[in-house]
């Protein structure tokens, strides 16, 4: 309790306007998969898979790609201004991305919603790390990672009630945004230097040719070479951990079968069950990957304590694997309870590890470049997406979507398919013309085509960011012997 007595009041403040700010975000993000893939009839724009990568994996990237910029212009112009300009973008973004449906036209709102994204994101981590200490750092940011599933767990939660209309999945997002309107009142930024002090910084310098100074600082990582392949062995972390929001949600929509959940839920809490379920018998893909923001709301502090004392080298070692474990057997199996379990190994690898990427680098940044050195850490959070929305999109589409597979399917078997019905009709009438019910089709794709052969895909990836970051380790700590 004496630890918790030790954060300012700006720590605080900022750890609300996180929490809402993620209440926004994961409230359209967590069902963004679905939307982007789903059928038309069910309000979805029927993308491909590979379109689903795309925008997902290069528009998230280029949202933590401009953190390296938008941290070095908060510090220059102030974090209270930075974050307005933030909240205006981040509101005119979701009210305009449900009047667009054209792949260009998303993506290009996408970036557009991005950009509010990147403005906000270091300056944020910045406050949290400006307002903690060498002592209070680990705890700090436990309970920084703890607000932020805090809202990531009931933006999905409020926005499924809501989404027969899918367009109020993006208003409910720009109305929970302008709540930090409000907060902005009481947030005081930390280490602020004077009016006077801006502008004279502000007459030595244009905003080009900060810029400019800010590209020559990110080429001096090429200058650090063990800094540089942290960054690149965290990227194959992210890489792995992104199949969360990317992949799992289409996959439990596509092949798990969570009857038995909703039985439960129908016979213990029927307002679950009511308002979670897109059809009788099945839970909502998204309320069951929201699962692990609510284990990481009961656990994250208990973690983050018994984690508090390790070495974040080694504290992040075990999150990798134990993550990478979890998340690969999300992949394996159509029961829903097997999947509640491993989403439950998945959240306790990700409190370990994930908070403790920002604490290095917050610890290891020189104490008037936070923001810069903030924005460094969404390097490897770039990558990461890129990575993953290539793995989530071409890869996820050659072994595991399940409309690639009903096609070729019903090649193979010489069907002659309508060229002009939504992806649920094509696959009702593929089933009708074999015979079979839809859940009967569905178990028949998943033994002859083996979908699930992607988790050894997602398992390679952790467990060799895992096995590298344990090199990385040794190879310091001998230097520093």
């Amino acid at each position: 309790m004496n630890t918790f007595r030790k954060f300012s009041k700006t720590f605080w403040v900022a750890n609300v306007i996180e929490l809402f700010e993620r209440w926004a975000w994961y409230g359209f993000f967590m069902l963004f998969a679905n939307y982007l893939t789903g059928s038309s009839d069910l309000g979805g724009l029927e993308f491909s898979q590979s379109q689903k990568g795309l925008i997902m994996g290069v528009g998230t990237g280029i949202l933590y790609f401009l953190p390296v910029v938008t941290g070095a212009i908060a510090d220059r112009y102030g974090y209270k201004k930075v974050l307005a300009l933030a909240f205006i973008i981040y509101s005119s973004a979701f009210a305009l991305l449900p009047q667009v449906s054209s792949f260009t036209a998303v993506f290009i709102m996408y970036i557009y919603l991005a950009l509010g994204a990147a403005l906000f994101k270091p300056v944020i981590s910045a406050t949290i790390a400006k307002t903690t200490t060498k002592e209070t750092s680990s705890i700090g940011f436990g309970i920084f990672y703890m607000m932020v599933n805090i809202g990531a767990f009931f933006g999905p939660m409020v926005t499924l009630l809501f989404k027969e209309r899918s367009e109020m999945i993006f208003y409910i997002s720009a109305t929970i945004i302008l709540v930090n309107f409000f907060l902005l009142f009481f947030y005081k930024e930390p280490g602020r230097v004077s009016e006077s002090e801006l502008r004279e910084t502000n007459e030595q310098s244009s905003l080009l040719q900060e810029i400019r100074k800010i590209f020559q600082n990110m080429a001096g990582i090429f200058k650090d070479p063990k800094f540089l392949v942290f960054l690149l062995i965290v990227a194959g972390f992210w890489t792995m951990y992104l199949q969360l929001f990317f992949t799992l949600p289409v996959f439990i929509s596509q092949w798990v079968d969570t009857s038995a959940m909703f039985r439960f839920f129908e016979m213990y809490v029927p307002f679950i069950s009511a308002h979670y379920s897109p059809e009788p018998g099945v839970m909502d893909a998204e309320f069951v990957t929201n699962l692990d923001a609510l284990y990481i709301i009961a656990l994250q502090i208990l973690v983050s304590t018994v984690v508090m004392r390790w070495k974040p080298l080694h504290s992040m070692m075990t999150g990798f694997l134990v993550c990478s474990i979890g998340m690969s057997l999300t992949l394996f199996s159509q029961n829903v309870l097997f999947t509640m379990v491993a989403i439950l190994i998945f959240a306790l690898g990700e409190m370990a590890g994930s908070p403790k990427i920002t604490e290095y680098i917050g610890m290891i940044a020189p104490k008037d470049k936070k923001a810069l050195y903030m924005g460094y850490s969404f390097i490897p959070v770039f990558l990461g997406n890129v990575f993953a929305g290539f793995i989530s999109g071409y890869v996820y589409q050659a072994m595991s979507d399940k409309v690639m597979i009903t096609k070729s399917f019903a090649a193979e078997k010489g069907l002659q398919i309508a060229g002009n019905l939504s992806t649920n009709e094509y696959f009702n009438e593929v089933a009708r013309q074999v015979n079979m019910s839809a859940h009967e089709l569905t178990n028949h794709l998943w033994n002859l085509y083996t979908p699930s052969n992607m988790w050894m895909v997602i398992l390679t990836i952790g467990v060799t960011a895992t096995v590298c970051l344990f090199i990385y380790d040794r190879v310091c700590s001998m230097r520093k012997s």
